[in-house]
């Protein structure tokens, strides 16, 4: 008989405003300081296991103005170290951007902060006007070439945190007896977190992370590719765990929250629905319809009573074959103090 899995539970902070619903009828989010701290505070005290901030650089737009106001990922999370206790914390660093060095010493630096709570989540990079706008986008590198970066990046950050100093000549990166003290306290290393939808991107996630987040557009797709996922592990002798996300909307009653959702739906920003499309490579031809059929939700959605949440976030949890699921809410402290007291410990008994 197999062993029950013991899922994780985490939140993705509204590190740029907006969250992970694009209307402008849902409540407000800033992308600033006090919110994501409110969220990542209430998130620690009601034992979630993780809290995780993208990076972000530009917004998309529209009448909202979509992800236009955002923190940066890393320092926001150190502040975040000081206000926690136990909820592990995974910042977002972009290979593109940040020398493998000093990626290296930042996560090192919020590991000792945290008490050995660090992680980084690893983003190739694919939004070319994001990169672009700071003169930081190479059109001579193809979408393999910056997976190949990215793989020379997470092995030398992987060497820097286990060996005295790195020796390296390389495509992309050249290091001299490069010296990186102290070494993280988590060992063996800092969870390593990444996401890839291509063929190359989800070869890589596999291979390098300790976990990685899977799409579709479907369960069946979703389930697919978490056992794709973790077959490909088995082939490089190691396991991953397979985590997806999914944005809790609730009320008092099944109506009152299907509600919210029609109202939220009411509101969708299209221009800014479009544009996120157009990051994620969808082709010009297909956009309208993709968006239309997209709409105001990014994710998979819990729509009604904490109990019917609770019911449709197991029931996703089991079909996928999941590890576990990023949370995203409307409000977020009000949403987690309700996932911690009334579908957190039915999930933890159903793994127990």
């Amino acid at each position: 008989m197999a062993k029950p899995i013991k899922h994780d539970f985490g939140v993705f902070l509204p590190v740029a405003n907006g969250g992970w619903i694009i209307s402008s009828t849902t409540p407000p989010l800033d992308g600033l300081w006090k919110q994501n701290l409110a969220a990542a505070v209430t998130a620690d005290q009601a034992g979630l296991d993780f809290v995780m901030s993208m990076g972000k650089w530009r917004g998309f737009g529209g009448t909202t103005n979509h992800w236009g106001v955002q923190m940066e990922s890393l320092t926001m999370m150190a502040g975040i170290a000081m206000a926690t206790k136990k909820v592990k914390l995974w910042a977002t660093i972009h290979p593109l951007l940040q020398n493998p060095a000093v990626a290296a010493k930042m996560i090192t630096t919020l590991d000792h902060i945290s008490g050995g709570r660090a992680g980084l989540n690893i983003v190739a990079g694919a939004y070319k006007a994001e990169f672009d706008q700071m003169g930081a986008w190479d059109d001579s590198l193809d979408h393999d070439d910056r997976y190949a970066l990215t793989e020379e990046w997470t092995m030398l950050i992987k060497r820097l945190w286990a060996e005295p100093s790195v020796t390296h000549e390389g495509r992309f990166f050249q290091f001299k007896d490069c010296e990186s003290n102290p070494k993280p306290l988590s060992r063996p290393h800092p969870d390593l977190i990444a996401a890839g939808m291509s063929d190359r991107g989800f070869d890589f996630a596999v291979r390098e992370a300790d976990a990685c987040f899977i799409g579709g557009r479907t369960p069946e797709e979703r389930r697919d590719s978490s056992r794709r996922a973790k077959a490909v592990a088995e082939k490089y002798g190691k396991t991953i765990k397979t985590y997806a996300m999914c944005t809790i909307v609730f009320a008092e009653t099944d109506a009152k929250a299907e509600a919210l959702v029609e109202r939220y739906c009411e509101g969708v920003d299209m221009g800014a629905v479009i544009e996120m499309l157009k990051s994620w490579g969808v082709p010009p031809e297909r956009l309208d319809s993709v968006a239309k059929q997209q709409g105001a939700f990014m994710t998979q959605t819990a729509v009604g009573s904490p109990k019917t949440c609770a019911h449709q976030v197991e029931e996703f949890l089991t079909f996928c074959e999941l590890d576990g699921i990023m949370l995203i809410f409307p409000d977020y402290v009000e949403g987690l103090k309700m996932f911690g007291t009334d579908i957190l410990p039915g999930l933890r008994m159903v793994a127990a």
